[in-house]
């Protein structure tokens, strides 16, 4: 199972960065879209992403995590910084201080420039390719588009149908949170006042998460934070559930069924979660002659 994991992991990483990463070229959304003009687009993502998570194991789930705070409409606006013209996304309330592998997309921009000149989008599964860049970001849908930690199981199946995604399509795409750590900021409340947490659980994350200070303390979502494995659903059966937005999946409601499922059938998890993330991928891409083929990730052409 261990090498199964890390293998599913890995290649979850590498479809992330090839989709996050600025894009395209002009024409539709294909599988095979770069199969001529950047045969080797594959081979740097793999060699980037390899160096970097071998190097830093949580930079696994950062990348996971900007793909899904991009995908909320793919079009690579999470990646621009601020300008005269318009204020960036990195500083939203979602992601300012916690976005973060920015500069490892740039590596492998930097690389995929040089061997692919104005040619990138993503695969691993079988992504449709070919998004291109947007121009301008958007801070106030930022803030307003994307979950908190502290949502409730209706405003979390409102927020993603509101992009064509289904409740269990949420409920497998939270299966994210397999890999990864989150700031105390985030999980304080849930370990200090809510009452649907095992104790035992409680008491080991405030060790670590007072009630007061220490907010930029981590605590991981799961015992495995480095392996991409159902262990995350296991911990939400036993009401070990890091964030109040996790454990309401499983409290009695409509995702009860399909959280006991992926905890016992990890297949079925890796499987479903494949789906959903080529699913959340096509939400809103810019094609054709929409949007441009950025030179850097951090800014607009001139």
């Amino acid at each position: 199972m261990a090498s199964t994991t890390t293998t599913s992991q890995f290649f979850l990483v590498v479809s992330i960065i090839s989709l996050v990463a600025c894009s395209s070229a002009n024409g539709q959304l294909s599988t095979n879209f770069y199969a001529r003009n950047c045969s080797s687009l594959q081979n740097i993502v793999h060699d980037v992403m390899n160096q970097t998570v071998t190097k830093e194991p949580r930079m696994a789930a950062s990348i996971l995590r900007l793909f899904f705070h991009d995908c909320f409409g793919c079009d690579g606006s999470i990646l621009l910084d601020d300008t005269g013209s318009f204020t960036g996304e990195k500083n939203a309330g979602p992601n300012m201080n916690s976005a973060r592998g920015f500069e490892v997309i740039d590596a492998i921009k930097t690389r995929v420039e040089a061997a692919c000149r104005n040619t990138l989008g993503g695969q691993s599964w079988q992504v449709p390719l070919g998004r291109r860049d947007s121009r301008t970001a958007n801070f106030n849908r930022a803030n307003s588009d994307l979950p908190s930690p502290s949502s409730n199981l209706a405003t979390l199946i409102n927020m993603f149908a509101a992009k064509g995604l289904t409740a269990q399509d949420m409920t497998v795409l939270s299966g994210g949170h397999a890999i990864g750590f989150s700031r105390c900021v985030f999980f304080r409340n849930r370990i200090h006042s809510e009452t649907n947490i095992d104790p035992a659980f409680a008491a080991e994350r405030k060790a670590n998460c007072p009630n007061s200070g220490g907010s930029n303390n981590l605590g991981p979502f799961d015992d495995t934070p480095n392996r991409f494995d159902n262990n995350y659903y296991q911990n939400l059966v036993k009401r070990r559930g890091l964030l109040h937005s996790d454990q309401v999946l499983f409290n009695n409601g409509s995702q009860d069924a399909t959280v006991r499922n992926y905890s016992t059938n990890a297949a079925a998890f890796l499987k479903d979660f494949g789906a959903a993330m080529v699913k959340m991928g096509n939400i809103g891409p810019l094609t054709g002659t929409n949007g441009e083929i950025r030179r850097s990730c951090r800014v607009i052409n001139r």
